[in-house]
């Protein structure tokens, strides 16, 4: 199992494991500037945080930054500034409204933004300031994608509750949790976790992967014998549901490589047929994939050439 940083833990990473308290997540003042945020963002990103006490998005947005800040692992330091406390120094750094966030690096500052944006947008800022630099949570996700790929099904799994306990909005862990619960037959349960994210959540790629998957293994669960539906479209090369119904057998049964042509070969013979049915069908395959995955790049070329032949 990969070693999770406490998330209740705030202090750097010291010899023998000791930490300091309060050293990566602090409030400061304009007489501490220097020291807390420029001197300190030379030995790791520092993110400043303008705030004040009667600020509702300050109150939506500092928590979630606080949560980002935790899961990586001591990688980068957030000192939260109260304005109403420091109106010189909001001024000198022209704090116009709040939250206001800066993220400095070696001593300069390196990027920004004013109110409470989505959290999909605020672990991208977080990501962007790390750089190559890798948090503990995101070694444990790749540890967990691994166990999962190698058939360590029930590993990966623990794993996956285990990211999700430290940050239980955390996309990859959701998805890749909603995955093998599907992949353990218990559709049911997933499809409870799919209705209770948010739409937010449920737009990010990882999870979107995921839903696609529920949806194909909700499809797969009705369809027919793969040789009987083979038998039929000999008969018949132009009966368009008998293929769709044979692409998803395929599917079901492991087969994508097959699905994927006779989804293309549907396209090729009739691209509209039931609403462009076997395009859409085409597309979530290609999703629960990956798009990086071979599979998917040749049949995207493929699917491209015939829409636009």
């Amino acid at each position: 199992m990969a070693l999770i940083l406490d998330p209740n833990q705030t202090g750097d990473a010291q010899p023998g494991g000791a930490t300091t308290p309060g050293d990566i997540i602090k409030d400061t003042d304009t007489a501490n500037f220097m020291a807390d945020v420029v001197e300190a963002s030379k030995q790791m990103p520092v993110i400043v945080d303008f705030w004040a006490p009667w600020c509702e998005p300050c109150k939506q947005l500092g928590p979630a930054l606080e949560r980002l800040v935790q899961n990586a692992g001591g990688l980068v330091k957030l000192v939260k500034i109260n304005i109403d406390e420091n109106k010189d120094l909001a001024g000198q750094m022209r704090v116009q409204s709040i939250p206001a966030v800066y993220a400095f690096k070696n001593g300069q500052p390196v990027d920004g933004f004013t109110g409470a944006v989505p959290e999909s947008q605020l672990r991208a800022f977080v990501e962007k300031l790390l750089g190559d630099a890798k948090p503990p949570l995101d070694a444990a996700l790749e540890q967990a994608q691994q166990l999962f790929e190698s058939g360590e099904v029930d590993q990966a799994k623990s794993l996956y509750e285990q990211i999700l306990g430290q940050d239980p909005e955390n996309p990859k862990a959701l998805a890749g949790f909603i995955r093998i619960t599907i992949h353990q037959g218990d559709i049911d349960d997933a499809k409870l976790m799919v209705e209770g994210l948010s739409q937010e959540l449920k737009r990010n790629p990882d999870i979107a992967g995921a839903i696609s998957m529920l949806e194909l293994a909700e499809q797969s669960s009705d369809t027919g014998d793969t040789q009987e539906l083979r038998g039929k479209l000999t008969a018949n090369e132009n009966d368009h549901q008998t293929r769709f119904d044979l692409a998803i057998a395929l599917y079901s049964n492991g087969d994508n490589e097959n699905a994927i042509e006779e989804l293309l070969e549907l396209i090729r013979r009739e691209r509209t047929w039931n609403e462009e049915a076997a395009r859409v069908q085409l597309l979530k395959i290609l999703e629960v994939l990956g798009f990086s995955n071979p599979l998917s790049v040749s049949a995207r070329r493929q699917l491209s050439a015939i829409l636009f032949s």
